[in-house]
């Protein structure tokens, strides 16, 4: 998915994180994650804040930890320590103008992951069987390139226009719902809704991600989270709260949706990151 490059690149974007173990489960398996990145140095961002982007590149993202014990948590994990080593080198090849697209780079650090999580599992009983969702932006002026697996999710309000799910769900009732067979409603309370078809880790061989770019502008959202997020916020409400101009009193945009959700569900684990281009 892509779109011709905007007329009014942002120069500035703002962002906030959150994540919460819900009102059931004990340990929180998800994670998010908010970094600043040049060929020098990566920087971690905190919970929330404004930047330029002439302060380098950023990078948001989300992952969703699943198996036994604590590994899940480990495996979310994992994911993001992949993604704080691999991606400065990236920036430094670019700077250098050695040709690999973002693209091409978010593939390569998907499967790294991947490969990672599964040599785990092999050599360690406790980590057999553990994967991670893992929903990333990448943010260059002008640009938003995003890589997607399982189901978490990604959305975009463009300045002016109507929400869209960058990313599709990896399972089959998500591919249920694009293909109408289901309305949100009916895959909500699917029984088979979290049986993912593609993941980081688990013993799964085969890969796929989702890859894409869309040219973003000034006044342009976006929201990466959870499962957990989508279990207590339906989409017409996601829509109006990623629309809405200011969070309530006190709150970061991403402590709104997450403290939402988890009041209406809370059955699982929850995790939001807010991005606004200024």
């Amino acid at each position: 998915m892509s779109d011709s490059s905007p007329h009014q690149p942002p120069n500035h974007l703002r962002w906030s994180g959150m994540t919460h173990p819900g009102r059931v489960r004990q340990n929180n398996e998800d994670t998010f994650l908010c970094l600043n990145f040049d060929a020098r140095e990566l920087r971690y961002l905190g919970k929330f804040g404004e930047s330029s982007l002439d302060a380098g590149d950023f990078v948001f993202a989300v992952s969703d930890g699943m198996g036994g014990a604590k590994s899940g948590e480990f495996a979310s994990k994992i994911a993001a320590e992949k993604i704080t080593q691999l991606l400065p080198k990236s920036f430094k090849q670019s700077a250098q103008q050695i040709a690999a697209g973002h693209g091409d780079v978010l593939q390569e650090l998907f499967h790294r992951i991947h490969e990672e999580l599964l040599q785990l599992g092999r050599y360690y009983d406790e980590c057999r069987g553990m994967g991670a969702t893992l929903s990333l932006g990448w943010f260059t002026p002008g640009w938003l390139h995003f890589a997607h697996i399982g189901d978490s999710r990604i959305y975009w309000l463009p300045k002016g226009g109507k929400m869209k799910q960058l990313t599709d769900d990896h399972s089959h009732v998500g591919w249920l719902q694009r293909h109408g067979q289901l309305n949100e409603r009916q895959a909500r309370e699917h029984p088979r809704k979290s049986i993912l078809m593609q993941v980081l880790g688990a013993g799964r061989q085969s890969l796929e991600p989702q890859i894409g770019s869309v040219g973003c502008e000034s006044g342009d959202r976006f929201l990466f989270c959870t499962d957990g997020v989508i279990d207590g916020i339906w989409d017409h409400r996601l829509a109006d709260m990623l629309a809405e101009d200011q969070s309530p009193e006190g709150k970061t945009r991403a402590q709104w949706f997450v403290e939402y959700a988890v009041a209406e569900s809370g059955r699982d684990n929850a995790s939001a990151v807010v991005v606004e281009l200024l």
